[in-house]
């Protein structure tokens, strides 16, 4: 009976349609790290500033209300001589927002699925930028060996002209994949919309528009780019303003607008990947204690992975070949468990562990 009601309970959650959205807004001046905290990780810290070493400016988010858009919005402050990386480096600054591994589950980037950012923002009409870097928005992976570089970057780049590039990598070395005339947005509201696909050879579109005349700024669409780090546990957004000041004398002090953040998962790994698919390989017991038995008849696979039910990788092995699976260390709960053969699914299956 618990079997069926796992199976149930599955097939409901899994073949639903239900968007993901969550939306962070400005409502007005005061308790703007508390706001921004509420939303992206309540009870937890997601607002990396300079406050520690410039306390006497206070705090380098705040809130205002903009005539243009007719309502309150973000205001991230930068100062080129009083600020630095949050008091632990010292050749960069750092006003930034993220989610993170303290984030709900659909604020975090798991391989499969797909997710739109949206949000708006609007830098000064004499916005001065690095000829190193001046980091805007970043989509960073957790865990692998790659996660200390940013594997999308939406950066200002002093040239002849200055510009925006947008910037890719899925391992260590970025590469400028598309550009646009800074002056083009320079002081005017941009819509900014990112549609990705988190795995290798996925989807990844931007558009940039101006907000006043809905002209186009940049526009790139990609369906065959890598768009996972090799290791990483989730991908996870930064907006702000993080820039180089090797040449301060490039820099001066800054305050970026910023609106409206959205972050919506469309459909799930679950949903697209493993609703359909029939149960070729037989599990058993189930539930289960421990150890998950196997059989496997006249069907080969190599490697298996264990799901949440909320699409989050919990568990993953590769060139295995035994015939039962250790789960002690997991929670109590239902999972779901992918089986591979060469790197093609072979069998789906959902399990109850109390």
């Amino acid at each position: 009976m618990i079997r069926i009601l796992v199976s149930v309970f599955a097939f409901l959650l899994f073949s639903s349609n239900t968007k993901a959205q969550v939306v962070l807004s400005a409502d007005g001046s005061g308790n703007t790290y508390e706001l921004i905290n509420s939303v992206l990780a309540p009870n937890y810290n997601v607002v990396e500033v300079p406050d520690c070493v410039h306390t006497s400016f206070g705090r380098h988010i705040d809130e205002v209300f903009d005539t243009d858009l007719n309502k309150n919005v973000f205001r991230f402050f930068t100062h080129a001589s009083e600020d630095n990386d949050r008091c632990k480096t010292f050749d960069r600054q750092r006003t930034e927002i993220k989610s993170y591994d303290k984030s709900p589950d659909n604020l975090l980037g798991l391989e499969g699925e797909r997710v739109i950012y949206k949000w708006k923002m609007k830098l000064s009409a004499d916005f001065q930028v690095s000829p190193n870097f001046t980091h805007l928005h970043q989509i960073k992976s957790v865990g692998g060996s790659f996660a200390s570089i940013p594997m999308f970057t939406l950066t200002g780049r002093k040239a002849t002209p200055d510009r925006l590039e947008l910037r890719h990598t899925s391992t260590n070395d970025q590469n400028t994949i598309k550009t646009a005339d800074l002056d083009l947005l320079r002081g005017n509201w941009v819509s900014i919309t990112v549609d990705l696909t988190y795995g290798t050879n996925s989807n990844y579109e931007i558009e940039i528009r101006n907000i006043a005349t809905d002209a186009v700024i940049l526009y790139y669409q990609n369906s065959n780019l890598d768009n996972w780090q090799a290791g990483a546990e989730f991908a996870r957004p930064k907006w702000g303003i993080y820039r180089s000041i090797n040449n301060v004398q490039d820099l001066k002090d800054e305050a970026v607008l910023f609106a409206d953040f959205s972050i919506e998962e469309t459909a799930s790994l679950s949903i697209d990947n493993y609703a359909t698919e029939k149960q070729k390989i037989t599990i058993y017991p189930n539930p289960i204690a421990n150890k998950i038995q196997i059989k496997a008849s006249n069907i080969d696979f190599d490697a298996f992975t264990i799901f949440s039910l909320l699409g989050k990788k919990i568990k993953e092995q590769n060139n295995f070949s035994k015939k039962s699976i250790d789960v002690s260390s997991l929670n109590k709960g239902s999972y779901f468990i992918v089986f591979k053969n060469e790197g093609e699914i072979v069998s789906r299956n959902t399990i109850l562990i109390e």
